[in-house]
């Protein structure tokens, strides 16, 4: 009996010792596991955005109909702005004699700015994505040649482009292509525009005293078929300037400028305008409505009157 006992003991010895060490591995195994998903949690909280990319494109896609809308709610009146042209990118921006700023037109509620850049190694731009610019059949914004005055007096030829704008204040998709013939994607924003008003002449205009010039002008866009002749009559008075110009056509039967519409001054021969120059020596965003075509056109078009050329009659 005494022995029996023994063996009981001893077996509850083995028994209790053997339990507490499982409870101990458990404890250790417990706390390995927790250390391992906590060290799993800092790697994922570190490696992985918080939110899904799908999540954020979505988001994004909301915020741009949402500024959409408000620009649909809050559109601009017709006519010709100063407006902020900023690019995700130092390489791509406008010329450093533009103060980042482009002349924005309005024109039936659809907005173009005009931007000179700083050379001719970008040929062309594509409102989109790059991959869409390069397929066959897309319609490629074509450039314009500028003149630009830099401080020292020096200009130069470089390229300036009409670009759309679908709305102001955000940014959207703008992709390029330089003279080694790849396209790259931008995300181009316009804000803060100011009105170029009609009565408020750029300082060249006020610089030049009343009377009346022969100016030297340099006129873009179109097909090339028809054309302002240069050089034009500029009349200034009380420091504002009036232009007559004369195309090589007699099928223009209005003209735009900042937001008015104007009549030819003439009823036989080629189509005269007077119209206002709102700068000198910067491009001016015009528009030309052609009846040569089956139907009435309305073609953009870029005057830059040329102040140094000058010639009071």
């Amino acid at each position: 009996m005494k022995k029996n006992i023994i063996i009981v003991i001893a077996l509850l010895s083995v028994m209790l010792f053997g339990g507490c060490g499982n409870n101990n591995n458990t404890q250790e195994s417990d706390s390995a596991v927790n250390a391992v998903a906590e060290e799993n949690a800092e790697e994922t909280s570190e490696t992985e955005p918080e939110t899904f990319p799908e999540e954020s494109a979505e988001d994004n896609s909301e915020s741009n109909e949402e500024v959409k809308r408000n620009q649909e709610s809050v559109a601009l009146p017709d006519g010709i702005y100063t407006a902020e042209f900023t690019t995700d990118s130092s390489m791509f921006r406008v010329n450093e004699t533009c103060d980042g700023k482009g002349t924005l037109t309005v024109e039936n509620g659809e907005m173009t700015i005009h931007i000179s850049l700083g050379s001719k190694k970008i040929i062309n731009l594509y409102p989109g994505f790059a991959e869409d610019a390069a397929k066959e059949g897309a319609e490629l914004l074509l450039p314009t040649e500028d003149t630009v005055t830099y401080s020292d007096g020096m200009t130069e030829e470089v390229y300036g482009f009409d670009v759309p704008v679908p709305y102001l204040e955000a940014e959207f998709d703008l992709a390029l292509i330089g003279t080694k013939g790849k396209w790259y994607d931008h995300k181009v924003s316009v804000s803060n525009p100011v009105p170029l008003e009609h009565d408020e002449q750029v300082k060249d205009a006020v610089s030049l005293e009343d009377g009346t010039y022969s100016m030297e002008i340099t006129f873009e866009g179109g097909s090339g078929k028809a054309e302002i002749l240069s050089p034009v009559s500029v009349t200034v008075e009380d420091g504002k300037a009036m232009a007559t110009v004369q195309w090589n056509s007699p099928n223009y039967d209005y003209m735009i400028v900042n937001g008015e519409k104007y009549l030819p001054v003439n009823t036989e021969g080629d189509s005269v305008f007077e119209i206002p120059v709102l700068t000198f020596d910067e491009p001016i965003g015009v528009i030309g409505d052609t009846v040569a075509m089956s139907k009435p056109h309305e073609i953009e078009y870029t005057l830059t009157f040329h102040s140094d050329t000058a010639v009071k009659e």
